[in-house]
């Protein structure tokens, strides 16, 4: 099966193997202003809404200039609701404008509004990385786990992170549910990309079918 698999992997990321950052318009570094939008983002893909609303819904934030913890603690809760409806995130809009204006007063007293000295508090400890993100108002496993995907190409002690949603989206395709396999099987390519890839199989039916046509595996 290892030939079939190799043709799924790379179907799926030739295809699909595209991070929600590079989604969202962010590009990663480790500073402070991209960390924050990625933490922004991860909060807004968690909720129970399509993924392309929550990038949309972060794009909108940033042009709304509430790209930094400081900005979006002192916007006016109406500003925020403004900006997320603009990006179409309508359902969740009014909680998550509290939730990210807590989120970043949090921030902001705790860490500075630097995300770093959240990793330095952490100490290389992913288990208690992913608990200290869960401390942001709005932040659940799900959003922790999201940021944790994603930061794995700035952070290396997060990397390599297949999480269980990713590992869901290689068992919709017929691959293994092994991570060391599947980093095998998708060679040079970079863990977050594979993640980002395999998680949209997950959460989108659509996406496995066409790599399985790519592949010619169906």
């Amino acid at each position: 099966m290892t030939g079939r698999d190799e043709r799924v992997v790379g179907a799926l990321v030739g295809a699909h193997g595209r991070t929600y950052a590079e989604e969202a318009g962010i590009t990663l570094r480790d500073t402070p202003q991209p960390l924050y939008r990625l933490l922004v983002l991860a909060h807004l893909l968690s909720a129970r809404i399509r993924g392309s609303i929550a990038v949309a819904a972060a794009r909108a934030l940033h042009e709304a200039g509430l790209r930094d913890p400081r900005r979006m603690a002192g916007a006016r809760w109406q500003e925020r609701v403004d900006a997320l409806g603009r990006g179409g995130y309508r359902r969740y809009d009014e909680r998550t404008a509290t939730q990210l204006g807590e989120a970043a007063e949090l921030l902001n007293e705790r860490w500075g509004g630097d995300l770093r000295r959240l990793r330095r508090e952490a100490d290389g400890d992913t288990g208690e990385l992913r608990r200290l993100l869960q401390e942001f108002p709005g932040m659940g496993p799900a959003g922790a786990d999201i940021f944790l995907r994603e930061v794995q190409r700035v952070w290396p002690e997060t990397s390599p992170r297949l999480d269980a949603k990713a590992l869901q989206g290689a068992e919709r395709l017929g691959l293994p549910k092994d991570p060391e396999r599947l980093l095998g099987l998708a060679g040079r390519t970079e863990p977050a990309v594979l993640a980002a890839a395999l998680v949209r199989s997950a959460i989108d039916k659509d996406v496995a079918e066409d790599s399985l046509e790519r592949a010619g595996a169906r």
